[in-house]
């Protein structure tokens, strides 16, 4: 019966210190922890925490959010964690309770999932319309390009390939620049 935390953040550039101290708090046995967008499924530490869970073991979130980002993706976690008789609780949504002793557990974790994927799809929604609304204010210029014409690595690699005396994979190891960017950009040139 142990306390096993799960961390996430979405990206490098974000801190998981808040989430790891709200775990440590209540005694954690183990916290995994990740950098990864939750909308991809390959998310290596949880699957190795879900391998991991024994039975009578809780697995401990700040919020469902940091373990799942979809309806489904929380029924198909909730199915495994379920079947190893293990438990999930969440310190800011206190009503999920994978225990039998709460006849409205599963009740409530389908409305509350529910409720999670309409603010996703409504944030989705409002960011689309600013997008629409800026493209017709001539305000939005859409991603900005990686290689622009000063990026520093693809003009280096550029010289490189123009000198002849390297390969392709040597030039982008070196600059670290990808093959078909440097392709794509030599084509641009040419044209």
């Amino acid at each position: 019966m142990r306390k096993i935390g799960y961390v996430r953040v979405s990206s490098v550039g974000q801190n998981p210190a808040r989430q790891i101290q709200q775990l440590k708090e209540i005694g954690m046995d183990i916290i995994y922890e990740e950098k990864i967008s939750g909308a991809t499924k390959e998310r290596e530490q949880l699957q190795k925490m879900l391998g991991d869970i024994q039975e009578g073991d809780t697995i401990y979130i700040t919020d469902l959010t940091r373990i799942t980002r979809s309806t489904q993706d929380l029924f198909e976690l909730i199915e495994i964690i379920r079947n190893k008789n293990a438990n999930l609780k969440s310190l800011k949504d206190t009503w999920i309770d994978l225990s039998e002793e709460n006849p409205y557990s599963q009740f409530l974790i389908t409305v509350m999932a529910g409720v999670n994927q309409l603010e996703r799809d409504l944030i989705r929604m409002r960011q689309r319309e600013g997008i629409e609304l800026a493209k017709i204010e001539g305000k939005f210029k859409g991603r900005l390009k990686k290689y622009h014409k000063n990026h520093a690595g693809m003009n280096y690699a550029i010289k490189l390939y123009n000198e002849g005396n390297m390969t392709v994979n040597q030039i982008c190891e070196i600059t670290n620049v990808s093959r078909a960017s440097l392709y794509r950009k030599l084509t641009e040139e040419k044209n």
